[in-house]
Formats: C-alpha cells, structure tokens, sequence
C-alpha cells in the first residue's frame, strides 16, 4: 500500500510501441472494478535496456501490486529484457498476464 492511502499501487510497466500495454490496463481497471477497489495506477516507460535493468524489468508489459509483479514465480527471475513479455497461462501463449493473477494480486492487497 502506498504511504498516502489504503489503495494498492498497481504499477504497469511498459516501452513505447508496446502491442500490449493497454490492455493490461483495460485488464486492471476491470479487475478492480469488478472488486470494488480504486487502486492507484501508474505507468511507468521503461526507456532503455539500461532502465529495464534498474526497473527490474521482465518485458512489456509488467503488471505489479504493490511493488510484486502479479505472475507467480516471478519475482525469481533474474534476467531483465527491453523487449515484449510473454506469459504462459492456463489457456497458453498470451500477451498479456492471466486475469487470475491480477485478482489474487488485488485481492490480498
């Protein structure tokens, strides 16, 4: 949680050019609708490989909840990429991260 607020920060990390970046913040403006909660949402370009290395970056987009990127195991990882991100779900291949990810996420925030 931030320091101003009981809201959960929800950071969308992202390049410019990115395919994907809005719709994960379609998926997070539904997900929080559907739970009733207003986090705080920030989007933050990462602008560089340099960059992706500060941020931790795992390709574009990233969603984290309060600092943890929402896809388990994720926080592992330890090799940092300016380049699209591909998640491996339940239903395969996508683009963007599983829904059930971003519920849990929020929900225990």
């Amino acid at each position: 949680m931030t320091p101003e607020s009981n809201r959960p920060l929800v950071e969308i990390l992202y390049f410019d050019g990115c395919p994907n970046h809005e719709g994960a913040r379609s998926l997070v403006e539904s997900v929080a609708r559907e739970l009733a909660l207003e986090p705080e949402v920030r989007l933050v370009n990462v602008s560089d490989p340099e960059a992706a290395e500060r941020e931790r970056f795992l390709g574009s987009p990233t969603i984290r909840v309060n600092r943890r990127d929402i896809e388990p195991g994720a926080d592992e990882r330890t090799e940092f990429v300016y380049s699209c991100r591909v998640y491996r779900t339940d239903a395969g291949l996508a683009g963007q991260p599983d829904e059930k990810w971003l519920r849990d996420a929020l929900s225990h925030a």
